[in-house]
């Protein structure tokens, strides 16, 4: 029997990096509703659901942080999706 060495193959840096800006990216995104006050952090959520199935859970915990972080600072900066009920 051969062993598959790419099992144990890390990620190439690049990749990582890029990663880690689409989950900066997908955590910025917060949805504000005209009729609310309260903005919903729907690229929190759905950050949150890429990392709990990603294949490489080894940074799990960097992960998370960078979408906290992500979605902590975009709360204070006018980024996301405005949904305005006026339009309509």
């Amino acid at each position: 029997m051969t062993k598959n060495k790419d099992t144990n193959k890390p990620e190439a840096d690049s990749l990582y990096f890029l990663k880690i800006l689409m989950y900066f990216l997908v955590g910025a995104i917060w949805l504000r509703v005209s009729f609310t006050t309260t903005p919903i952090p729907i690229g929190l959520v759905i950050g949150l659901i890429f990392v709990s199935h990603e294949h490489f859970q080894i940074d799990r915990k960097v992960e998370y942080a960078i979408l906290l972080i992500a979605a902590i600072l975009s709360l204070v900066a006018p980024v996301g999706i405005v949904l305005d009920a006026t339009n309509i």
